[in-house]
């Protein structure tokens, strides 16, 4: 298989349609069809299921598209820095939940970075779609928690798919709510005080459970619930409907000052940050200054 092939691959993986891979590649839809039945035929699998609404990977062809990149990306370095004779384009990729210290520290990476040329991804996402991204190589590294609740699924999904967590720092659980809500004054709040008032996850698709939610409690029965994908539209909730969510209690003021407090949640439970790698992978320069950067924001 060649080069270009690879970059095929990768095209229509991330268009989900062949069609629309071929228009942007330039090229023919059956060209293009044919190019995947070849890589498919010398490789020895199928990377691709055929579907009404497009294509999508195989669990096979994840893996090999995580190498793919790979490949693609080693090669355009050598091009740059050797033909092009231009300073290397670095690329770093992260996967994390909605933490908005997760954004700070990539800030402060490209900062530090401070190089003309780079390609940097944060991609905010649902759970296993972070395990997934590192899995196959998409993202560097994933930003995640454990908890007593999810531990033993999460950390088999780890052992299945050679992945490793690395603890950074732990944090108590804190109930985010509007400044001036009703609880806003309480030294400490309990799921009970809880009950009159929406409660806010992040939406996990396919994966909806307490065992890949964002927020602890998940799986504490509530008669008001909103589920929402965007980290400024949970702003908008608090404010607007007295909503609340439950997390990390780390750097609270999201993007609204100090329109958002958080308040001590009642409990023993512990959420234990950190991020996730392949293990045949260590942390590049990039992923210890991204990593380092992190580390600012515990709690003391």
């Amino acid at each position: 298989m060649t080069l270009q092939q690879l970059k095929y691959m990768i095209a229509v993986a991330e268009k989900g349609s062949i069609t629309e891979a071929a228009k942007e590649l330039f090229l023919s839809q059956p060209s293009l069809s044919g190019a995947i039945k070849e890589v498919e035929s010398e490789a020895g699998i199928v990377i691709f299921n055929r579907c009404r609404s497009g294509v999508a990977l195989t669990a096979e062809g994840m893996e090999f598209l995580g190498y793919a990149r790979q490949v693609v990306q080693q090669m355009e370095l050598l091009e740059a820095r050797y033909i092009d004779n231009r300073p290397e384009k670095q690329r770093f990729c992260v996967s994390a939940q909605h933490y908005t210290f997760a954004a700070n520290a990539f800030v402060e990476l490209v900062k530090q970075f401070g190089q003309e040329r780079y390609e940097f991804i944060l991609n905010e996402t649902q759970t296993y779609q972070i395990i997934m991204d590192v899995r196959n190589r998409f993202s560097d590294l994933g930003v995640l928690y454990l908890s007593r609740g999810n531990e033993n699924v999460l950390s088999k999904l780890f052992e299945d798919y050679n992945l490793k967590f690395y603890e950074l720092f732990t944090a108590a659980p804190h109930v985010f709510l509007r400044k001036g809500h009703p609880l806003a004054s309480r030294e400490r709040i309990g799921l009970k005080d809880l009950e009159p008032y929406p409660r806010l996850n992040f939406v996990q698709g396919a994966y909806e459970s307490s065992n890949f939610a964002e927020e602890l409690f998940s799986n504490e029965i509530v008669e008001k619930s909103i589920k929402i994908s965007d980290r400024a539209a949970i702003v908008n909730f608090m404010i607007g409907l007295d909503g609340y969510t439950i997390s990390s209690g780390i750097f609270p003021r999201y993007l609204h000052g100090d329109s958002i407090i958080s308040v001590p949640l009642d409990g023993d439970e512990i959420m234990r940050i950190g991020y996730i790698l392949n293990k045949d992978r260590e942390l590049s320069r990039l992923g210890e200054i991204y990593i380092e950067a992190l580390k600012q924001y515990q709690k003391d």
